[in-house]
């Protein structure tokens, strides 16, 4: 089982998740962040660590977020890991309750 950053995380990107990753298996992208499945050790320290409750074990994924578990490892493998925390994007607080923002989500 590895974990999934979904839907809460578009337009925020918060990266307090990278700072707590023992293996560097977070990738970034211009406005959301991905867990490359294939690094993921499940450890769950990042869970706890999401300001906006983005991450879940994947058997745990709310159902109508289920196509981020294919999203996550997609886009893994082409956005780079991101392996310090930084600042989350400038109006991540505004975005942070808003929901349906699949369509905000920039590749």
């Amino acid at each position: 089982m590895t974990y999934v950053v979904t839907e809460n995380c578009i337009k925020c990107k918060y990266t307090d998740c990278v700072d707590v990753c023992p293996v560097d298996c977070f990738r970034e992208g211009p406005n959301f962040l991905v867990i490359d499945p294939d690094e993921c050790i499940d450890c769950t320290l990042c869970v706890a660590e999401c300001p906006v409750e983005a991450i879940y074990a994947e058997d745990d994924v709310p159902d109508d977020q289920q196509d981020f578990i294919a999203l996550n490892a997609e886009l893994a493998k082409g956005w780079e890991p991101i392996i310090e925390k930084k600042d989350g994007l400038p109006d991540a607080d505004e975005w942070a309750e808003v929901t349906d923002k699949l369509d905000q989500l920039q590749r």
